[in-house]
């Protein structure tokens, strides 16, 4: 079946609910990707609720296993072949055959070898069933983990794949990097889900930061290379202060939140996250005695509304809402491992589709699969000792990634309980902080504000992604939980409040180039901006201009009357 390429870049708009105003015709031309993505569902709905045995009598290919990733595989079906249709997130074209060949012929043929997630000019493959499916078959009388029930030969991902589009080279690969992801789970991750305090046993990193992996340093920008080595062991040795001062605070029986705070203004360390970020959310009580019951509590109740929402099957959903989650779920972070495998998908899906039930106010919009992600990675990182991003949760304990999904789930909860105007009909505190944003511009950067008036630029044509999507579409998910650790230092207001002015400094950052190009120029510049190599160091220093920004404004409010 000839597969049709999505746009590089995945579009953000609004989910086409009752609940807004705006009709699905004005939203046709800028939601041009979701119109075609729609296309694929077919309205043999009630099909992929039957279990993939009573649909096809033929054996199915197995699902890969804890520790054989894509290894294990038996051939397909021909009755299943016929129902899959294919989707495909492209990070880059792939190169033309040689000879000049056509490059669109390779999506037709039978011998497709799918390159590996890192290749330079391949592509990453989503494989997806054309009847809507959901997350697990709560049709079935007997309870299951909610962690675990990947649907068998429904809307598979790249590790899924059969031998019938992955040769022999590939499959062997996929299998050892399946057993090293094993490898790299903590053998502590029991112990952990129920008491986060002994992830304060984690040792730290040669630098005492408490990274645990040299990759994970050179993403995040330290050490930087090339800097005089005293610079560096100055660095090495501020952080260890600052984690040993971390450490101090989470260990107290009742932690201090404003000393907590006022730690993790500067950031905090990343095996240190998955206990501090509860904490700043209130998520987590302070006091140590309560934490352990509490989360068993809140992860029964989580558990709970799954298996609630889904008992009925997908007649019992809200099938406008399920359909544009199933619609942005694969396209969350194109590129990035972790979130390309089935399992993270999964927890997705109900992460959002649980979420939006409990608030019909706003329902599920388009973007809120954006801030679930740092939530997954940093609790996920709790309980491996390797890169999250690299990592398949389909190989860490059921019951591990069951707490991974719950704890994404409520601190995302709190996280949107204090921006959720962002999302309700209208979407007004969007538009009030857009406005303010030009605003406080006009202000700061007059010059910048002034060029924009006359290429016929306005704020809400860039801005508004900003504020709905909290720049996550701007910078990496790394750069994103580093940002976050102030955030939450400030207060959940800071979502809305303190992200007005990061916005600000952001816009203001680009002012030279942008006041050498014209409409369409600053249109394109702003919509892919140059921030794939930034460092924790650019990120601090974008937050401490606003910090400054906020010193300076947030106590004129008369001074953002516009003139």
């Amino acid at each position: 079946m000839a597969a049709r390429p999505p746009p590089t870049r995945p579009h953000i708009g609004l989910n086409p609910s009752s609940h807004f105003s705006y009709s699905i015709t004005e939203w046709g031309e800028d939601d041009a990707w979701d119109s075609a993505s729609d296309s694929e569902s077919t309205s043999n709905s009630q099909s992929a609720w039957v279990r993939p045995s009573q649909q096809h009598p033929a054996p199915h290919p197995s699902r890969p296993s804890a520790g054989g990733g894509i290894g294990a595989t038996s051939s397909a079906p021909k009755a299943l072949e016929l129902d899959l249709a294919f989707s495909y997130t492209h990070v880059s074209a792939p190169s033309p055959p040689p000879g000049g060949g056509s490059s669109s012929s390779h999506t037709d043929s039978p011998s497709l070898v799918p390159a590996t997630p890192h290749a330079k000019n391949g592509w990453t493959i989503v494989q997806k069933e054309s009847a809507d499916g959901i997350v697990d078959d709560r049709s079935s009388p007997e309870p299951h983990d909610f962690a675990t029930s990947d649907r068998e030969g429904v809307d598979m991902t790249f590790e899924d794949l059969g031998e019938e589009l992955v040769d022999m080279p590939l499959t062997a690969s996929a299998a050892a990097k399946s057993r090293l992801d094993a490898a790299c789970i903590r053998q502590d991750a029991a112990e952990i889900m129920s008491d986060p305090l002994r992830l304060l046993g984690r040792p730290a990193g040669r630098d005492g930061s408490g990274e645990s992996s040299p990759s994970q340093n050179s993403r995040s920008g330290s050490p930087r290379h090339g800097e005089p080595p005293e610079r560096l062991k100055r660095e090495q040795s501020v952080k260890a202060n600052r984690r040993h001062k971390f450490m101090d605070c989470l260990s107290c029986d009742d932690v201090d939140m404003a000393e907590l705070r006022k730690l993790a203004w500067s950031g905090i360390p990343e095996d240190l996250r998955p206990l501090a970020w509860p904490l700043l959310l209130g998520y987590l009580p302070l006091p140590t005695r309560l934490r352990s019951s509490t989360l068993e509590r809140k992860r029964g109740e989580y558990q709970s509304l799954v298996d609630l929402t889904f008992a009925k099957g997908k007649d019992g959903l809200d099938q406008q809402i399920w359909h544009q989650i199933e619609i942005d779920v694969p396209r969350t972070r194109p590129g990035v491992p972790l979130w390309m495998h089935s399992s993270t998908q999964r927890c997705l899906e109900r992460i959002l589709y649980v979420w939006a039930i409990r608030h019909p106010a706003s329902g599920y919009v388009q973007g809120i699969n954006d801030l679930a992600t740092p939530f997954f990675q940093v609790f996920l990182s709790a309980y491996v000792d390797a890169d999250p991003e690299d990592i398949n949760p389909s190989v860490l304990p059921h019951a591990v990634l069951a707490a991974v999904e719950a704890d994404s789930f409520w601190c995302l909860s709190r996280l949107l309980d204090g921006i959720q105007d962002n999302y309700i009909t209208a979407q007004p505190g969007i538009q009030r902080s857009v406005k303010r944003m030009a605003e406080l511009v006009a202000r700061i950067d007059a010059p910048l504000s002034e060029h924009l008036a006359s290429q016929g630029v306005e704020f809400m044509q860039f801005a508004f992604r900003w504020m709905n999507c909290l720049l996550m579409r701007e910078i990496s998910v790394r750069n994103t939980v580093r940002m976050w650790d102030t955030y939450l230092s400030e207060g959940t207001d800071a979502f809305s409040q303190f992200h007005l002015y990061v916005c600000s400094a952001f816009l203001v950052r680009w002012s030279d180039k942008l006041r050498a190009m014209d409409f369409q120029g600053i249109i394109m510049f702003l919509q892919s901006l140059p921030t794939q190599d930034w460092t924790d160091h650019e990120i601090e220093m974008l937050l401490s201009q606003a910090f400054v920004l906020n010193s300076i404004w947030h106590n004129a409010q008369s001074h953002f009357v516009a003139k």
